[in-house]
C-alpha cells in the first residue's frame, strides 16, 4: 500500500459506504459513518436552569459549556471591555482551570492545585488555599503540573490535587473542611482533572498511563472524602481474582503478562454524570506501553482502555462500553469530554453521548445503551483504521501496527497529539453545531521495547524515523471546526483560532476561544471573528460566561507562558463585559540570561551515556524537542552548575535543591551517570551559544569587481 491508500480510509468500497449511510461518492472522502441510521433532524433546547451561574465544569451536568445568556452579541460585542483582572502568583507552563461561578464568587485553581476566590462583581480576591503539593512530585507526572478545576457541593469547594488529595474548603472562607489521600502517594499516580459532584458524590479518575499505572474511576462521599466505590479500567493478575465481574472479560482481551505493567487506562479527564440516566459515563486512556504488541505480544483488544465506560452512578457497576481504539498503539486515550444532549433520530427524542476524540472519529451513542447511532470522521482522513464492520467495531489496518517485528514505523494519522486534545469543545443547541478544537497532522512511531520518551515508560524509539516519506496532508493544521451532529459533517472551520484551546458558547449566537496571546469570538452560525483583545498570554482552559445585576460576564484564565523560565508572569483570570473600561498592566521588560556554558568536554561514549539518562531522567521537566515541558522548570543550557561538577552533583545526587522541587536522583543515577549528563547539557549550550554566536555576526561586504 503506497503513503496516499496509507491516508486515505478505503477498506469499504465508496458503493459499499453510499449504500450504508445514504450519502454520495463526494461526500465519503471526508466521512466514514457507517450506520444504516436515519439522519438526525432536529436539536432539542436544553434547560436554562442556573442560566447567571457556572457551577460545574462544563457549566451543567451536560458539559456541553453552553451559556444561555443572550446580552452580548455579534451586533453589540465590539463594546466588549476588560471589567477586571485577577493576578495569580503562581507560574506554570500551562493554566488549564476553567473557572466556575456561585453566589457571587468565582473560583480559579492554579498548576500547583491551589484555588482562588474572587468577588466575582469587583475582581477582589477573597481567599487563597494551598494544599502545599511537594515539589518534587513533579518527577511522577506525565504531562505537566496542571490542575483543570474545582467542583461544587453545598457551600464548600472541592478540588484534587497533583499527589492525589482531594481537598474541601468553606466556599466563603476558604477554611479547610477535610482532606483525603485517595491515590498511592508511593506509585506513579497523579490527579489533574476537574471532579464532578453529583448527589452528595465526587466522580474523578487519576493519570500515570505512561507509567504503567493500573486506571480506576471512584466515587468518593463529598462529606469527608471516604471511597465509595471503585471501578478498574484494566485487569491485574487473574491469578488474585477480578474485583469485577466483567474485568474476566477484559482479561480474555490481553496477553502475557500485562499485568506486571499496569496495562494504562486511566481516566484523567473525561467524567459525565448524567441525571437523565444516573448513569456516569467516563472516556479511558491509552494502553501502556503504547505499541499494542509489546504490552500484549499476540494482539487483544486490550479492554477497557481506549473505550467510552458507562457505570451505575451510585454502586459504580458497570452498564456498558464502547471500545473506540482496540489494541491502540498510537496513544488514542478516549479521555476527551463527553456531551450529553437530546437529538431527534429517526424522529423520536433520543438522549445521546458525544465525544470528539484524539483518533479523529465523531461519535453518537445512545446514552441509556450505548449503542451507536453514526461514528464519522471529523478530519480529512485517518489511517489507523480502514473502516467500520458493521457493529462499528474499527477495522484496524494492518500496516499501522508497528510494534510487529518487521515494522520499520509507521506514520500514524491524526498524531498522537490528537484531532482533539483536552481543550474543552462546546455544543450550542440554538445552532445544532459541535465546536472543536481541531489539529490535522501525522506523527512517526516506531517501537523499541523499554525505550522511553523522556521519563514515560512508551516503548517507542523518539529519535528514529519510518523508512520512506510522511503523508502529504491536504489541509494539516490547527482551526477551530463546527461540527453537525445532525447531518454529520463540518458545517465551517476558522483557520485563525486555535486546536490547544478550550472553547465556550452562547446563546447569544457567540463562540469564545483564545489563539496565542489573543481572546477572540466568532459568530456561533458562520464562523466570522466578530471581536478580540490582548491577554498577554496564552488561555488554554475554557472560558465561561455568568451574569449579576443584570450584567453579563466572560471569564478566562491566561497564564500559557511564551516566554520560558525567566520570562515575566502573567497569569490572570480575565473578566469582560459590556462597557467594561479596565486595562492590563503594560508588559514589563527582561533580558534573558546569556549562555555561558564550560568548554566541551568528554568522549562520543560519555555525551551518548549522558543523553540517554537526560532523556529519560531530565527531560520531561527541562525539555527537549520531543518532551512535554512546563516553563515553571528552568533550561539546563543556562545553569550555572555546569561549570561545577561537585555543585552539579550535590544538586542531581544529593537533592540540594529539593525544597525547589529538584528531587535526588540517587537511586536511579550514579556521580558518574550526572556527570555525563552534565557533558551532555554542555554541549547543547555550546551548539547553542555556538549558532547564536553566528546568526549575530554582520554578513560580510560584498566585493566589488
Amino acid at each position: 500500500m503506497n503513503n496516499s491508500a496509507r491516508v486515505a480510509v478505503a477498506a469499504m468500497t465508496l458503493t459499499m459506504l453510499a449504500v450504508l449511510t445514504g450519502c454520495d461518492n463526494a461526500a465519503v472522502e471526508t466521512q466514514i459513518a457507517v450506520a444504516p441510521a436515519a439522519p438526525m433532524t432536529q436539536t432539542l433546547a436544553q434547560t436554562t436552569d442556573g442560566a447567571g451561574e457556572w457551577r460545574s465544569y462544563g457549566r451543567d451536568y451536560s458539559e456541553q459549556r453552553y451559556s444561555p445568556l443572550t446580552k452580548i452579541t455579534p451586533d453589540n460585542i465590539a463594546q466588549l471591555g476588560l471589567a477586571w483582572s485577577g493576578d495569580l502568583a503562581e507560574r506554570g507552563g500551562s493554566y488549564e482551570t476553567t473557572p466556575l461561578v456561585a453566589d457571587g464568587r468565582i473560583y480559579v485553581s492554579t498548576p500547583w492545585s491551589k484555588v482562588y476566590a474572587f468577588d466575582a462583581r469587583t475582581g477582589e480576591q477573597l481567599w487563597k488555599y494551598d494544599p502545599k503539593v511537594p515539589g518534587e512530585f513533579a518527577v511522577k507526572l506525565c504531562c505537566g503540573i496542571v490542575n483543570r478545576g474545582v467542583g461544587i457541593y453545598e457551600d464548600n469547594i472541592i478540588w484534587a490535587t497533583l499527589d492525589g488529595r482531594l481537598v474541601s474548603v468553606k466556599a466563603d472562607t476558604g477554611e479547610l473542611v477535610w482532606e483525603k489521600q485517595v491515590t498511592d502517594r508511593e506509585g506513579f499516580h497523579s490527579i489533574t482533572g476537574a471532579p464532578r459532584i453529583a448527589d452528595g458524590r465526587i466522580f474523578i479518575g487519576e493519570a500515570g498511563s505512561e507509567y504503567h499505572q493500573r486506571g480506576y474511576m471512584a466515587a468518593y462521599d463529598a462529606n469527608n472524602g471516604n471511597e465509595l466505590w471503585r471501578w478498574w479500567a484494566v485487569p491485574g493478575d487473574p491469578a488474585l481474582g477480578f474485583e469485577q465481574p466483567e474485568l474476566e472479560m477484559a482479561a480474555a482481551t490481553w496477553n502475557g503478562e500485562w499485568w506486571l505493567t499496569g496495562g494504562g487506562g486511566t481516566p484523567w479527564d473525561a467524567v459525565t454524570y448524567d441525571p437523565v440516566t444516573d448513569l456516569v459515563y467516563i472516556g479511558t486512556g491509552n494502553g501502556a506501553p503504547w505499541p499494542a504488541e509489546i504490552r500484549s505480544p499476540g494482539g487483544g483488544d486490550n479492554l477497557f482502555t481506549s473505550s467510552i465506560v458507562a457505570l451505575d452512578a451510585a454502586t459504580g457497576e458497570y452498564r456498558w462500553h464502547y471500545q473506540a481504539v482496540p489494541s491502540d498503539s498510537w496513544d488514542y486515550d478516549n479521555t476527551q469530554q463527553l456531551v450529553t444532549a437530546d437529538l431527534m433520530i429517526r424522529g423520536l427524542q433520543t438522549h445521546v453521548v458525544m465525544q470528539a476524540p484524539k483518533n479523529g472519529v465523531f461519535y453518537v451513542l445512545d446514552a441509556t445503551t450505548g449503542k451507536p447511532y453514526s461514528a464519522d470522521l471529523f478530519v480529512p482522513t485517518a489511517n489507523w483504521l480502514t473502516g467500520f464492520d458493521e457493529n462499528f467495531r474499527p477495522i484496524l489496518n494492518p500496516e499501522a501496527d508497528y510494534g510487529q517485528a518487521d515494522s520499520t514505523g509507521f506514520y500514524v494519522v491524526p498524531s498522537f497529539a490528537g484531532a482533539h486534545g483536552w481543550n474543552p469543545m462546546a455544543f450550542n443547541p440554538g445552532t445544532g453545531l459541535m465546536y472543536i478544537p481541531t489539529t490535522y497532522s501525522s506523527y512517526a512511531f516506531v517501537a523499541e521495547a523499554g525505550a522511553k520518551m523522556g521519563n514515560q515508560l512508551l516503548s517507542i524509539n523518539t529519535t528514529k524515523k519510518p523508512e520512506g516519506p510522511a503523508p502529504q496532508l491536504q489541509g494539516a493544521g490547527s482551526y477551530l471546526l463546527a461540527w453537525d451532529p445532525v447531518q454529520r459533517k463540518p458545517m465551517w472551520e476558522q483557520r485563525i483560532a486555535s486546536t490547544r484551546a478550550g472553547v465556550m458558547t452562547t446563546a447569544g449566537n457567540l463562540v469564545f476561544q483564545a489563539t496565542g496571546n489573543t481572546f477572540k469570538a466568532f459568530r456561533a452560525d458562520t464562523g466570522a471573528e466578530v471581536w478580540s483583545t490582548d491577554t498577554q498570554s496564552g488561555a488554554v482552559g475554557g472560558a465561561v460566561s455568568y451574569e449579576i445585576d443584570g450584567e453579563q460576564f466572560i471569564a478566562t484564565v491566561s497564564g500559557q507562558s511564551t516566554g520560558g523560565y525567566w520570562a515575566p508572569n502573567y497569569a490572570r483570570l480575565l473578566v469582560y463585559k459590556l462597557g467594561g473600561t479596565a486595562t492590563l498592566p503594560e508588559l514589563l521588560s527582561y533580558t534573558p540570561p546569556q549562555l555561558n556554558p564550560p568548554a566541551n568536554f568528554g568522549d562520543t561514549a560519555l555525551l551518548a551515556q549522558g543523553e540517554k539518562h537526560y532523556t529519560e531522567h531530565c527531560s520531561s521537566c527541562h525539555g527537549t524537542s520531543v518532551g512535554r515541558v512546563s516553563s515553571v522548570f528552568p533550561d539546563l543550557r543556562y545553569a550555572a552548575a555546569l561549570s561545577n561538577d561537585a555543585l552539579f552533583s550535590a544538586i542531581v545526587i544529593d537533592g540540594a535543591l529539593q525544597n525547589n522541587g529538584m528531587v535526588s536522583f540517587a537511586t536511579q543515577l550514579t556521580p558518574q551517570d550526572a556527570e555525563a549528563i552534565r557533558a551532555y547539557v554542555v554541549s547543547l549550550a555550546n551548539t547553542a551559544k555556538d549558532a547564536a554566536t553566528a546568526v549575530a555576526q554582520p554578513a560580510p561586504a560584498a566585493q566589488v569587481h
